[in-house]
């Protein structure tokens, strides 16, 4: 039977318009998922149309125009990695199926979903166990999620230089865990996988992660409250500046100290920032300010990210960010 007969059997039952929706990135340590839906018009046959982890990248960038153009209707939606983090993986991938079905402006007769289960939808649904092997409709949601996702994580590449996301798309290689090493995790890794690390990097590589998992965490809590990360790791002869944020009327310097639940902590997090390091940061900030010349009033904060593990290896999870102004 071929994918287009199979998908003809549910149209003869239910009626014509047929949905097909599939998602592609929830194994990846960093980045969204992505979902896609699309509505192809009865008898339609597309030579190749296959499910899209059997297609090189190059048939897939071919067959997403044709999909495109032959489509009653087609829609991509996301869930970030925050939304990941908030709602785990299948969460986050149902969330992104929903938005990919609203934004179809077309009623509908049935919706057929990749899997096992179903998200919460306002129409008829069936979940396809390898639907993207049997469904035409689900097939062409399947390739127009994987180049959506993968075009995303180009993006990010070029955001994040070093990491090599352009090459594995965020997934768990062996390039990225050495880049995670080597450079630590960035805002759009996703918190609740670090958990993958264990085991893989040294304690010490594990304990450097964990601060720059407070960084990006702290970096989410300012762009919450408007600003822009223009600087992440700042280093000069002085010595580095962990965050510059800027939004109209303030430049603002950020030391983060990200704490683990049940290690010491002291009374405050600014009472970590001694005289010393004052002075350095100080200079930092003066080093910044000559090689970025700026009119902006700016402030010096200190945001501190209190972290805990989960039980029974179970990862990490952020349990408090607090800021503290003119620290």
């Amino acid at each position: 039977m071929t994918l287009c007969a199979y998908d003809d059997l549910y149209r003869a039952e239910f009626g014509p318009r047929l949905c097909g929706v599939d998602e592609a990135g929830r194994g990846p340590l960093a980045g969204p998922v992505c979902a896609a839906a699309v509505v192809l018009p009865p008898g339609l046959e597309l030579e190749g149309l296959d499910d899209s982890k059997k297609l090189t990248p190059q048939r897939r960038e071919q067959l997403e125009p044709l999909i495109k153009a032959s489509a009653l209707g087609w829609s991509v939606a996301f869930a970030d990695n925050r939304e990941i983090d908030r709602l785990n993986i299948a969460g986050a991938t149902h969330l992104a199926m929903q938005r990919a079905v609203e934004g179809l402006s077309m009623p509908l007769d049935l919706v057929l979903v990749d899997g096992n289960r179903l998200p919460y939808l306002p129409v008829r649904c069936r979940a396809i166990i390898r639907g993207d092997v049997l469904s035409a409709s689900i097939a062409a949601a399947s390739i127009l999620a994987k180049v959506a996702r993968d075009r995303e994580m180009e993006r990010l590449a070029a955001r994040y230089p070093g990491y090599g996301f352009e090459q594995h798309k965020g997934y768990p290689t062996q390039l990225h865990y050495a880049r995670i090493a080597e450079l630590g995790i960035t805002a759009v890794h996703r918190l609740t996988f670090l958990k993958k690390l264990s085991g893989i990097l040294p304690e010490e590589t594990r304990a450097q992660a964990i601060g720059r998992m407070g960084e990006a965490q702290a970096a989410r809590h300012l762009e919450q409250q408007g600003f822009t990360i223009v600087a992440r790791n700042y280093r000069c002869p002085h010595g580095e500046l962990d965050l510059v944020a800027q939004r109209p009327g303030l430049l603002l310097f950020v030391e983060v100290k990200t704490r683990t639940e049940g290690g010491p902590l002291l009374a405050r997090p600014a009472d970590a920032v001694d005289g010393k390091k004052r002075l350095r940061l100080q200079r930092a900030i003066e080093h910044y300010l000559a090689h970025h010349p700026s009119q902006t009033p700016f402030r010096f904060d200190v945001v501190e990210v209190l972290v805990k593990r989960r039980p029974q290896g179970g990862g990490l999870e952020i349990t408090s960010v607090n800021q503290l102004v003119n620290a």
